[in-house]
């Protein structure tokens, strides 16, 4: 397929479903907080280097976490009831990201969540759209992630830690308070072995889509 360039002045997408399964899309335009939306919305989500134009992506298979299908190990339940991390909500959203920007990725150079990307984002914070999960140890941020709320689905972004299950904890937290709200799974995007192990699985893109067009049917609120 042609990967086809994306105007300023408009917000629309191409269809996502003409995406080839690595799930390049489109590139350019900007990150407007309404294009940003309407690109999660549709399934898509922004993730380039900073020297490169701005990349879209649909990718399939699609890695999500259903809620009801988290796994607790027996280490992990008990690390949260040694209560050794104090887990919060939308307390330092920025801080958080820039966390997240500091952790080295397997296979990856640098980071993508540069300067463009943590404002884009620390706006959407601001509309009530993005929100980040975070875990405290003796008062100091240690872990944690941030994401988006597309109707009942939260569209998780980025983690990191900085001692040992921190981000287990705060995406444990995370998932009851989803579930609480009403929703229904975290869209993680691309596949690691530590969201496996914690119950996430591949789904079609197509699969993919259908929920988030019924996600948006019944929106919830973070």
């Amino acid at each position: 397929m042609n990967i086809l360039p994306l105007s300023v002045y408009s917000h629309s997408f191409p269809n996502p479903l003409y995406a080839n399964d690595e799930g390049l899309l489109a590139y350019g335009g900007d990150l407007h907080p309404n294009r940003i939306m309407k690109a999660y919305m549709s399934g898509i989500f922004p993730w380039y280097n900073k020297e490169d134009p701005i990349l879209w992506w649909s990718p399939n298979p699609r890695f999500v976490l259903f809620l009801e299908e988290f796994k607790l190990s027996k280490s992990l339940k008990k690390r949260i009831h040694s209560n050794t991390y104090e887990v919060k909500f939308n307390h330092n959203f920025h801080q958080t990201m820039i966390e997240c920007s500091k952790i080295p990725r397997a296979g990856q150079k640098g980071t993508w969540i540069h300067q463009d990307v943590i404002e884009a984002y620390c706006k959407l914070h601001e509309m009530g759209h993005a929100h980040s999960f975070e875990a405290y140890f003796q008062g100091e941020l240690v872990g944690g992630g941030y994401g988006l709320s597309v109707g009942n689905i939260f569209c998780g972004e980025s983690m990191f830690a900085l001692k040992t299950d921190a981000s287990k904890v705060a995406l444990y937290y995370l998932v009851e308070h989803l579930k609480c709200k009403g929703f229904t799974l975290i869209d993680c995007q691309i596949p690691t072995p530590h969201l496996e192990s914690l119950g996430a699985k591949e789904i079609s893109r197509a699969t993919f889509l259908k929920l988030i067009a019924q996600a948006l049917e019944n929106p919830k609120e973070f």
